[in-house]
Order: structure tokens, then sequence, then C-alpha cells
């Protein structure tokens, strides 16, 4: 690949000193922040909506503070905040379809505008019905869903291998920043001024994205207006696009699904997925549970101790990614071998933490182990969420679609579990459950992946090929070789 390493050493891109990959990359990781700050604040807010006096009370409490205006018994609370998942679940596969066939830039554009718009309507919607509101989360689910799919469907196209690890880490490491920093800001939102403005001022500020994001981002390189001839050419050259518009050469490619849940390589990151998806919501939504109960936090100390896992989970991954790329650049290791190590990480590093928690007590040692767990979970970024790219950036948004569709019924799972063995007993003997459960799953996960999985682009990324080649009129040495057979 010599042009491309002559490429390199070319001015970088049209947008300062910057390459231009990485705006979009930057871009997309805030994008993928805003969606899942704009699920989880629902969860704040609605501490702060609910009439705990009229209702008889609530597993959630109030913390002391005033009772708000809705009379919303636990089923409508629980309908609200899982209504989400309704939606989530019914459109990824559509989503990834749309994005490889129309555009991964307009449906990730879509999507964040309706997350946008639905909370900027909560407010007045949840003094008309509960229903609407429900049927905003739906719509907040639908719009979530399809994030993924047009994140890889992008990433395909934008993440030239050598750079495709710290790419998608900064990409996909946004879902957790955001979800810490609008947690957090919702919070503060809500105890200062009113749960109203929850809604207002993080839709508000979350609709300047889509300006940017219409602006500067694009499906690949060469649809974009501000890069570099010499970028361009970088990302189509490592990429070996000849059709730079389109990953099928502009033809309509029937997926090959019979091929796909036939192949070992994508099943191993289909368990790898949802059995990382177990991990990653527990620590994502019980977390805080676990502080109060167990480590006995107060909840003003519980906010900031709950965030710093998911900093530093974020500066891990992107550092780790790094020197992953660095390394298969260097060809030091292959990148079967870079999935293997991260995904290794990922599910070795949360494991020996959770056994080490069912038996070390104090709160110091419980802090500072949960906080080495949702760290090493990073990993996943670079790891089997890096995958599907690899061994199909011609269905890369199909196959997460699927991988994160089964993956989502952990996140339905976890709540259900956790409240249905803490609700006696919130000690640590019901926890020890929950974390071996964890570390289960994750040995599982990290069993299945060591074994199958693979970082080559699989022989079905290209079902037309051996058509094409069958299609294709003897030349004329061939055809009188054929004909003298």
């Amino acid at each position: 690949m010599k042009g491309v390493k002559e490429l390199e050493v070319e001015p970088r891109g049209g947008l300062g000193k910057l390459h231009t990959r990485y705006v979009v990359c930057i871009l997309g990781s805030i994008g993928m922040g805003i969606i899942y700050g704009l699920k989880v604040n629902f969860h704040v807010a609605i501490v702060s909506m609910v009439n705990y006096t009229a209702v008889g009370g609530s597993e959630h409490g109030n913390s002391g503070s005033e009772d708000g205006p809705f009379e919303w018994n636990a089923l409508v609370q629980g309908l609200l905040l899982s209504a989400y998942f309704w939606g989530y679940i019914v459109s990824e596969l559509p989503g990834g379809k749309l994005a490889e066939s129309y555009s991964a830039k307009w449906v990730m554009f879509g999507a964040v505008a309706i997350n946008v718009l639905a909370v900027l309507l909560t407010p007045i919607c949840a003094q008309i019905h509960f229903s609407i509101v429900i049927v905003l989360r739906v719509l907040q689910g639908l719009g979530g869903g399809v994030t993924f799919p047009a994140m890889h469907c992008l990433l395909a196209h934008w993440a030239p291998p050598t750079e495709r690890s710290v790419m998608s880490s900064i990409v996909y490491s946004g879902t957790a920043l955001g979800s810490v920093i609008f947690l957090l800001a919702s919070g503060k939102i809500a105890a200062s001024l009113s749960w109203e403005l929850i809604f207002y001022i993080e839709g508000g500020v979350s609709a300047l994205w889509l300006i940017f994001w219409g602006i500067l981002a694009a499906d690949n390189p060469s649809l974009e207006r501000y890069i570099s001839p010499q970028e361009r050419d970088l990302i189509n050259l490592s990429l070996h696009h000849d059709d730079p518009e389109s990953s099928h050469g502009g033809r309509e490619v029937s997926v090959p699904w019979k091929a796909i849940f036939l192949s070992p390589a994508f099943l191993a990151i289909l368990i790898a997925h949802t059995c990382s998806n177990w991990g990653w919501y527990m620590v994502l939504v019980e977390l805080p549970l676990y502080m109060k109960s167990v480590l006995k936090f107060k909840m003003s100390e519980n906010a900031l101790l709950t965030a710093l896992p998911f900093f530093t989970m974020w500066i891990f991954s992107i550092i780790f990614s790094k020197v992953l790329d660095t390394l298969r650049e260097k060809g030091l290791i292959t990148t079967t071998t870079a999935r293997k190590i991260a995904t290794g990480v990922a599910s070795l590093g949360p494991l020996v933490c959770f056994v080490l928690l069912c038996y070390i007590g104090g709160p110091v040692a419980g802090v500072i182990l949960m906080t080495l767990a949702v760290t090493a979970i990073g990993g996943m970024f670079s790891g089997f969420l890096s995958n599907h790219i690899d061994i199909s950036p011609n269905f890369a948004g199909t196959l997460v679609a699927i991988t994160n569709t089964v993956a989502t019924i952990p996140g339905i799972a976890v709540p259900f579990v956790v409240n249905t063995l803490t609700a006696k007993d919130p000690s640590i003997i019901s926890w020890r459950i929950i974390f071996w459960i964890t570390v289960i799953l994750f040995a599982i996960e990290f069993i299945v992946y060591m074994i199958f999985a693979s970082g080559e682009e699989q022989p079905w990324n290209n079902p037309n090929a051996a058509t094409e080649a069958e299609s294709q009129p003897l030349k004329p040495d061939k055809a009188k070789a054929a004909e003298t057979a």
C-alpha cells in the first residue's frame, strides 16, 4: 500500500488541523451521547414528576423533595420507563437496511431529531395524559434503535482498517459519557429549577447538534464537501472502494441471511454482545442502587461516584483502542488478535472484579472494584462491537442490528431480576447472586469469542461475486480450451 503511505504525509483534511474523518467521528460520538442521554434523563425526571404521597410511595423514593403533580401508580411508571425498549427493539433491523440502502447520515439525523422533538413535547403531553408520554417514549426508542446500525454503516465508509478500533471507540464511548453527563445535569436541574426544564434545556441544547451534523457529516468521503483530496484518497484506497458512492457498487444486494446465521465469526459476535450487555446494563442501570443499598453511600455522594467509572471507561477505551490500532498498523498483531484482546479485557476484567465484589466488603474496596469493572468493559468498543465491520463492511448495519436486537433482551431482564432478588433482601447476599449470574455470562462471552471470532472479511460479504464471475464471458483462450474439452 505504498500509495496510502505516501498520502499520509500530505496536508490534512479541510477542517483545520483535525482530520475530517475525526470530525465526523466526534460528531457521531456526541450524537450517540445525546440519544442515550435523552433516554436516561426521564429516569431522573420521573422522580420529581410523580406524587408519591397520592400513589402510596415509590421504591425509588423522592429523597425528601416535594411531590410532583402526577398520580402515576407503579404500573404506569413501569410502562413509562419500559416503553422506550418497545420502539428500540423493533427498529434495529429496518434501521440497518435503511442506512445501508439509503443514507446512514440522514437516518442518524432523523433518530436524533425524533428524540429531541419527543423530549421537548414531554412536559406538555404529560399534562394531557400519560398515554401520550408513552407514545413519545416509544418514538424515542424507534429513533434510538437505528443509531448503532447507522453509525456502523458510516464507520464502514469512513474508518481506514488501521484506525477502525479507535474511531469505533470514540463513537460508541459517547453512549457512556452522554449517559453520565445527562444524569448528573438532570439531577442538578431538577433540584435547582424544575422537572420541566430537564426536557426543555437538554432537548434545546441537543437540537444544536442537528445543525452541525447536517452541514459537516456525509455518508462517505466522496460526498464530503470539506475533506481534502489527499484524505479522501487515503480513506478510499485503504478501503478498496472501486465505487465510493456505494459499498455494493451501485447494485441492490440481498442480505445473505443463511450464510450470516451459519457463520461462526458472526455467531461469536452475537453471543459476546448479548452476554456483555447483561453486565453493561447491570452497571449502567443498577449501579446507583448497589452503592446505596450495599455500600451505604448518600445520594449526593452516589451521583459523583456513579459517574466516576464511566469517565474512566471513556478515557481507557480511547487510549486502549489507539494502542491496538498502532500494533495492527505495525504488523505486530492481526485484526483477529486485536479484537480478541479487547473482548478478553472487556470480559475477564469485570469477571474478576465481580467475583471479588462478592466477598470483599467495605465502601472503598467496592468503589475501586466497580470502577475497574466498568472501565474494563470499555474494551468492548474496540472488541466485538467493531468486529461487524471487519467481517462484513457491506452488511455492517444489518449485522449490528441483529446483535443489538438480541442484546437488548438483557436490558429488559436486568431490572426485573435485580428488583426481584433485592425486593425482600437488598443486602450483599442478594447481590452475590446477581454478580455470579454476571460472572457466568462474562465467562461464556470470553470462551466463545476466543474460539470462534475472526477479524477477516467473510466470503458472504460479497454474495454477488460468484454470480458475476460465472456471468463473465470466457476469454478466447479459455473458450477454445472449453470447446476442445
